[in-house]
């Protein structure tokens, strides 16, 4: 679905909101921020203040270095401080997510009336079916699909959030490596032409040397099945959930590799799985069965209270059936 097909029905809701609110998935990526930020500026252009909800403790690098930059220009709040603000008329923006217990914050969902989900993911039973859901499958990124909705709707956009956007496209392609369409070419483009800085996003994508030590010793201990590289982390250390999806997408760039899982602790009770494929194999209904999701190029899931050895059977076992 095209974004730009739904301008009309997207003005309405903001237009008759009292207040709105914009949200992403825990974890935030550079997608995920970036989404928000470039909607953030379209409800602006409505005369409208909308507020970006965060909850995660701990930021990813790149997504820490775009709110120490810039997060003084936006209102950013928890959720449990605006929870309170919210009435029948208030209007939530989910962006990068379509199922609801993969918000920021969940518990707050049930409480809006009004809706709109923007996101590049597949759908599923799991997802949303409250208000306005538009899916682009064919887009790379949540940031792309914001991104031809800013040119669409003439919207003005400075450099940095032009940076921001083209961020959050280079993250989910994988430097163009996945997903990536000539739209997806053409909204990078476009980004540029609006001031985009291709060499701020690579700094933005830096990683640490140490967190990349760390993964290689992951990728040692990979196997293959079926030409699915599947790589389990040592139980005794705990990962962040984009180490794990880095380590998933070294491993999709190997000969022959259709496929990568990757399985990690997350904290003591919680085991995260990263999966991403080169589009032949469906991963996100794969990790259905471990209560995640995603689509045919990249998913997630969290598993509770499960050790990585049984995941890994599981995950096994399963791969057996493809």
């Amino acid at each position: 679905m095209q974004i730009m097909d739904k301008k009309k029905a997207i003005d309405k809701l903001i237009k008759e909101a009292t207040s709105i609110f914009i949200m992403g998935h825990r974890y935030l990526d550079l997608d995920a921020i970036g989404s928000a930020i470039g909607i953030y500026k379209y409800v602006e252009t409505l005369n409208k203040k909308p507020t970006i909800i965060i909850n995660d403790r701990k930021l990813e690098p790149g997504v820490k270095k775009i709110i120490d930059r810039m997060g003084d220009l936006y209102s950013i709040n928890k959720g449990k401080k605006i929870k309170l603000k919210i009435t029948d008329k208030s209007l939530l923006i989910i962006v990068d997510t379509n199922k609801e217990q993969l918000l920021q914050d969940s518990e707050l969902f049930s409480c809006f009336n009004n809706v709109i989900v923007i996101d590049h993911h597949d759908l599923n039973e799991n997802s949303i079916k409250k208000g306005l859901v538009i899916i682009d499958e064919n887009s790379s990124s949540t940031c792309e699909m914001v991104a031809d909705f800013i040119e669409g709707s003439k919207t003005y956009i400075d450099e940095d959030v032009a940076t921001v956007l083209l961020s959050g496209i280079v993250l989910d392609t994988n430097n163009y490596v996945l997903k990536t369409t000539t739209n997806t070419f053409r909204a990078s483009y476009h980004l540029t032409q609006k001031g985009a800085d291709p060499s701020y996003v690579q700094y933005l994508l830096k990683q640490n040397i140490k967190d990349y030590i760390a993964r290689q010793k992951v990728i040692t201990n990979v196997k293959i099945i079926k030409n699915i590289a599947i790589s389990s982390a040592k139980s005794t250390i705990t990962y962040r959930r984009e180490d794990l999806a880095k380590i998933a997408d070294t491993l999709i760039l190997f000969n022959k590799i259709e496929a990568s899982f990757v399985i990690g602790k997350l904290d003591k009770k919680t085991t995260g799985i990263s999966a991403r494929s080169i589009g032949n194999i469906d991963v996100g209904k794969i990790l259905e069965n471990f209560q995640g999701g995603g689509d045919n190029h990249e998913a997630g899931a969290r598993i509770e209270n499960t050790s990585i050895k049984k995941i890994e059977n599981q995950l096994k076992e399963l791969l057996k059936t493809i």
